[in-house]
Protein backbone atom coordinates (compact mmCIF):
# COMPACT_ATOMS: atom_id res chain seq x y z
CA UNK A 1 0.00 0.00 0.00
CA UNK A 2 1.37 3.39 -0.99
CA UNK A 3 2.16 5.80 1.83
CA UNK A 4 0.21 9.07 1.81
CA UNK A 5 2.08 12.38 1.50
CA UNK A 6 2.97 13.63 4.98
CA UNK A 7 0.82 16.32 6.55
CA UNK A 8 3.96 17.71 8.20
CA UNK A 9 5.33 18.70 4.77
CA UNK A 10 3.08 17.64 1.87
CA UNK A 11 5.77 18.63 -0.64
CA UNK A 12 7.49 15.33 0.15
CA UNK A 13 6.38 11.88 -0.94
CA UNK A 14 6.32 10.30 2.52
CA UNK A 15 7.21 10.63 6.19
CA UNK A 16 10.12 8.29 5.49
CA UNK A 17 11.64 10.72 2.97
CA UNK A 18 11.21 13.57 5.46
CA UNK A 19 12.78 11.67 8.33
CA UNK A 20 15.73 10.47 6.24
CA UNK A 21 16.45 13.95 4.94
CA UNK A 22 16.05 15.39 8.45
CA UNK A 23 18.65 12.99 9.87
CA UNK A 24 21.04 13.92 7.07
CA UNK A 25 20.52 17.69 6.98
CA UNK A 26 20.14 18.31 10.71
CA UNK A 27 23.36 16.38 11.41
CA UNK A 28 25.41 17.52 8.38
CA UNK A 29 28.73 16.70 10.03
CA UNK A 30 27.80 13.02 10.31
CA UNK A 31 27.85 10.19 7.79
CA UNK A 32 25.30 7.40 8.02
CA UNK A 33 25.18 3.93 6.57
CA UNK A 34 21.89 2.81 5.06
CA UNK A 35 21.60 0.31 7.92
CA UNK A 36 22.01 3.08 10.50
CA UNK A 37 19.44 5.29 8.76
CA UNK A 38 17.01 2.36 8.62
CA UNK A 39 17.44 1.78 12.37
CA UNK A 40 17.00 5.47 13.19
CA UNK A 41 13.88 5.98 11.08
CA UNK A 42 12.23 2.56 11.32
CA UNK A 43 12.27 2.25 7.52
CA UNK A 44 13.35 -0.95 5.80
CA UNK A 45 16.89 -1.26 4.46
CA UNK A 46 15.68 -1.55 0.81
CA UNK A 47 13.55 1.59 1.22
CA UNK A 48 16.48 3.55 2.63
CA UNK A 49 18.74 2.37 -0.20
CA UNK A 50 16.16 3.35 -2.80
CA UNK A 51 15.66 6.82 -1.28
CA UNK A 52 19.43 7.28 -0.93
CA UNK A 53 19.74 6.61 -4.67
CA UNK A 54 17.13 9.32 -5.34
CA UNK A 55 18.82 11.81 -3.01
CA UNK A 56 22.19 11.24 -4.69
CA UNK A 57 20.70 11.55 -8.20
CA UNK A 58 19.11 14.87 -7.17
CA UNK A 59 22.40 16.18 -5.77
CA UNK A 60 21.09 16.35 -2.20
CA UNK A 61 23.64 13.97 -0.70
CA UNK A 62 27.27 12.95 -0.98
CA UNK A 63 28.39 9.36 -0.66
CA UNK A 64 31.55 7.41 -0.14
CA UNK A 65 32.36 3.76 0.24
CA UNK A 66 34.23 2.28 3.16
CA UNK A 67 34.62 -1.38 2.32
CA UNK A 68 31.09 -2.67 1.84
CA UNK A 69 29.55 0.28 3.68
CA UNK A 70 27.80 3.01 1.75
CA UNK A 71 28.19 6.18 3.81
CA UNK A 72 25.81 9.06 3.12
CA UNK A 73 25.83 12.68 4.25
CA UNK A 74 23.99 15.85 3.31
CA UNK A 75 25.49 17.95 0.53
CA UNK A 76 25.45 21.34 2.23
CA UNK A 77 27.22 23.09 -0.66
CA UNK A 78 24.10 23.37 -2.81
CA UNK A 79 21.81 26.36 -3.20
CA UNK A 80 18.89 24.41 -1.68
CA UNK A 81 20.76 23.24 1.44
CA UNK A 82 19.90 26.13 3.78
CA UNK A 83 16.18 26.45 2.90
CA UNK A 84 15.79 22.66 2.86
CA UNK A 85 17.44 22.41 6.28
CA UNK A 86 15.08 25.08 7.65
CA UNK A 87 12.00 23.30 6.26
CA UNK A 88 13.17 19.94 7.57
CA UNK A 89 13.87 21.40 11.03
CA UNK A 90 10.33 22.71 11.27
CA UNK A 91 8.58 19.70 9.75
CA UNK A 92 10.59 16.57 10.62
CA UNK A 93 13.26 17.98 12.93
CA UNK A 94 11.82 16.70 16.20
CA UNK A 95 12.29 13.07 15.11
CA UNK A 96 15.95 13.68 14.20
CA UNK A 97 17.01 16.23 16.82
CA UNK A 98 15.48 14.88 20.03
CA UNK A 99 16.83 11.30 20.12
CA UNK A 100 20.54 12.26 20.33
CA UNK A 101 19.77 14.92 22.96
CA UNK A 102 17.78 12.51 25.13
CA UNK A 103 19.94 9.39 24.70
CA UNK A 104 22.77 10.98 26.66
CA UNK A 105 20.55 11.59 29.71
CA UNK A 106 20.60 8.81 32.33
CA UNK A 107 17.30 7.54 33.70
CA UNK A 108 15.25 7.70 30.50
CA UNK A 109 13.60 4.35 29.79
CA UNK A 110 11.27 5.52 27.02
CA UNK A 111 10.52 8.82 25.28
CA UNK A 112 7.78 9.82 22.87
CA UNK A 113 6.54 12.86 21.01
CA UNK A 114 2.83 13.34 21.57
CA UNK A 115 0.28 16.04 20.80
CA UNK A 116 -0.15 17.89 17.51
CA UNK A 117 3.24 16.98 16.01
CA UNK A 118 2.65 13.25 16.59
CA UNK A 119 -0.88 13.58 15.20
CA UNK A 120 0.34 15.26 11.99
CA UNK A 121 3.09 12.65 11.65
CA UNK A 122 0.34 10.01 11.85
CA UNK A 123 -1.44 11.97 9.06
CA UNK A 124 -4.25 13.18 11.28
CA UNK A 125 -5.49 16.52 9.90
CA UNK A 126 -5.02 19.77 11.76
CA UNK A 127 -3.01 22.97 11.83
CA UNK A 128 0.77 23.04 11.58
CA UNK A 129 2.16 22.26 15.06
CA UNK A 130 3.48 25.30 16.88
CA UNK A 131 5.30 23.34 19.57
CA UNK A 132 6.60 19.87 20.32
CA UNK A 133 5.37 17.90 23.32
CA UNK A 134 7.65 15.16 24.64
CA UNK A 135 6.93 12.49 27.24
CA UNK A 136 9.89 10.98 29.07
CA UNK A 137 9.31 7.79 31.04
CA UNK A 138 11.76 7.13 33.86
CA UNK A 139 13.71 9.00 36.48
CA UNK A 140 15.74 11.46 34.40
CA UNK A 141 16.95 14.62 36.09
CA UNK A 142 14.55 17.56 35.48
CA UNK A 143 17.42 20.01 34.94
CA UNK A 144 18.96 17.81 32.25
CA UNK A 145 15.57 17.49 30.54
CA UNK A 146 15.17 21.27 30.69
CA UNK A 147 18.60 21.77 29.08
CA UNK A 148 17.75 19.25 26.34
CA UNK A 149 14.47 21.05 25.64
CA UNK A 150 16.21 24.43 25.32
CA UNK A 151 18.83 22.97 22.95
CA UNK A 152 16.09 21.37 20.85
CA UNK A 153 14.26 24.72 20.74
CA UNK A 154 17.41 26.43 19.48
CA UNK A 155 17.72 23.95 16.60
CA UNK A 156 14.03 23.55 15.79
CA UNK A 157 12.95 27.16 16.16
CA UNK A 158 9.88 26.28 18.22
CA UNK A 159 8.91 25.58 21.81
CA UNK A 160 9.70 22.10 23.16
CA UNK A 161 7.92 20.94 26.32
CA UNK A 162 9.15 17.82 28.10
CA UNK A 163 6.96 16.06 30.68
CA UNK A 164 8.34 13.30 32.86
CA UNK A 165 6.41 10.36 34.31
CA UNK A 166 7.67 7.44 36.37
CA UNK A 167 7.90 4.07 34.69
CA UNK A 168 5.51 2.63 37.28
CA UNK A 169 2.87 5.28 36.52
CA UNK A 170 3.27 4.80 32.76
CA UNK A 171 2.93 1.03 33.06
CA UNK A 172 0.09 0.79 35.58
CA UNK A 173 -1.72 4.09 36.14
CA UNK A 174 -4.70 3.53 33.84
CA UNK A 175 -6.86 5.78 36.05
CA UNK A 176 -4.76 8.88 35.37
CA UNK A 177 -6.56 10.99 32.71
CA UNK A 178 -3.21 12.23 31.31
CA UNK A 179 -1.90 8.68 30.80
CA UNK A 180 -5.23 7.48 29.40
CA UNK A 181 -5.34 10.40 26.96
CA UNK A 182 -1.75 9.85 25.81
CA UNK A 183 -2.28 6.15 25.22
CA UNK A 184 -5.37 6.83 23.09
CA UNK A 185 -3.61 9.22 20.69
CA UNK A 186 -0.60 8.99 18.36
CA UNK A 187 2.81 8.65 19.99
CA UNK A 188 6.01 8.94 17.99
CA UNK A 189 8.78 6.91 19.67
CA UNK A 190 12.13 8.58 20.32
CA UNK A 191 13.57 6.01 22.76
CA UNK A 192 11.95 2.64 23.43
CA UNK A 193 12.44 0.26 26.34
CA UNK A 194 15.96 1.31 27.24
CA UNK A 195 17.27 -0.21 30.42
CA UNK A 196 18.48 2.36 32.93
CA UNK A 197 20.96 0.00 34.58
Amino acid sequence: MRELPPLLLPLLRSNTVGELLAWLYLHPEDEYSTTDLARRTGASQPTVSREADRFAAAGLTKERRHGNLRLIRADTDTIVARPLTDLLAVAFGPAAVLPPLLQSIPGIEEAYIYGSWAARHANRPGPIPRDVDVLVVGSADEDELYDAAREAERILGREVDISRISSASWATDLEDPFVTSLRSKPLHPLIRNRSTT
